[in-house]
């Protein structure tokens, strides 16, 4: 314990000299400025290199993972009446719990705006996002974000009324005069415009803070065309389509790629190797046909892989700074990739068969690297 507190005293008066040293070689307000920031930054790696600290140490210190989230996305993270929360999103905040607590249910919630999520990680109001987040490499770098597995690959669509004149085969260049609405602070903006400008069409764009409000107007009429992920729309059509409407998603093939995945804050390793691996064991056990229902049979008589994974002989969780049952209680609690998909998704539509979210052992993406 002493030497931890010298180490953090050293590291203090170490970052007190060099934000000292910065300021007094400036002339200039905005050098001052920039000065102090390098400051700060330079004593906030200082202090993380001295303490050992990590947000994964941060957590289990806390015993609860707050996750971001959508808390209105349908089949993704709903809301509930009674205060719970529902769909494919929150059960993987409900993996990385399991995995870093040992309990999945120590997850506290907070439902983000598109627009506040970024922020939200920055700031520290939540540990990891899992909001429907593409990944890309704007966020990767200048946004300061890093990246998990895909949880779910995902195209941008667009959603319009049949009696319009839309159909499944309709193109980005049918949508000429059409005001299109979509979500404020997200990559569907982008695409949108550039695909309609691509396709040399003009189109109103008008965007709304979160998809309940963009819904809503599209059932009003305020809006003729809806875009966003594919799978919210399909989502949005199976839940809040009206009696005697048609709606038509098109086109058939997505006009833009969305991996989306869990997103978390840059540069710490521990906390994103908990992270990953806790995603990876559900994808693992889907393959090897374990789940919920039969871990503890497979952690007896499973392949060696297996047995490690689940915490037997050779396990690798105690040295990312887990239990050794780590990936146990994923797939105890909540279970593996398929039944988390199968739980949320397939009741709105989106079946694994065929898609991109298929295993890569049937043609489709979602593969995980050895656990060993």
């Amino acid at each position: 314990m002493r030497k931890k507190t010298m180490w953090r005293l050293l590291a203090t008066l170490f970052a007190i000299t060099l934000a000292a040293s910065a300021c007094g070689g400036s002339d200039s307000s905005s050098d001052d400025s920039t000065a102090s920031d390098a400051g700060t930054a330079e004593e906030t790696e200082v202090t993380l290199a001295a303490s050992g600290g990590s947000l994964l140490e941060t957590i289990i210190d806390r015993g609860t993972l707050n996750c971001g989230v959508s808390g209105s996305a349908v089949a993704f993270s709903e809301l509930q009446a009674d205060g719970s929360m529902a769909g494919f999103d929150a059960d993987y905040c409900r993996v990385v719990a399991a995995a870093i607590l040992g309990d999945a249910n120590k997850v506290n919630f907070v439902s983000l705006t598109a627009a506040e999520r970024f922020t939200a990680v920055q700031t520290g109001d939540v540990d990891l996002l899992m909001r429907n987040t593409t990944w890309t490499q704007s966020r990767d770098s200048s946004v300061g974000m890093d990246f998990g597995p895909t949880t779910y690959y995902d195209g941008q669509q667009l959603m319009g009324r049949a009696s319009d004149g839309f159909s499944g085969s309709s193109q980005v260049s049918d949508v000429g005069g059409s005001v299109i609405c979509t979500s404020a602070g997200t990559t569907t903006e982008k695409n949108i415009a550039d695909a309609a400008s691509e396709a040399g069409v003009s189109i109103e764009l008008q965007t709304f803070e979160d998809f309940d409000t963009v819904t809503n107007n599209f059932i009003s009429g305020a809006c003729d065309i809806i875009t966003t992920d594919g799978s919210g729309l399909v989502g949005r059509k199976a839940k809040q389509q009206p009696d005697g409407e048609n709606w038509v998603i098109f086109p058939a093939t997505p006009i833009s790629k969305e991996p989306l995945g869990p997103t978390y804050g840059q540069n710490d390793s521990a906390f994103a190797d908990a992270v990953n691996w806790a995603v990876y064991a559900t994808i693992i056990a889907d393959e090897k046909g374990v789940n919920s229902s039969n871990v503890d049979d497979m952690l007896a008589n499973g392949d060696t892989e297996t047995i490690r994974l689940l915490g037997g002989e050779g396990e690798l969780q105690t040295e990312m700074g887990l239990s050794s049952d780590a990936f146990y209680q994923v797939i105890k609690q909540v279970g593996n990739y398929d039944e988390i998909y199968s739980r949320s998704l397939n009741p709105v539509g989106l079946s694994r068969e065929g898609s991109a979210n298929a295993a890569w052992t049937d043609g489709g993406l979602v593969y995980a690297p050895p656990a060993r």
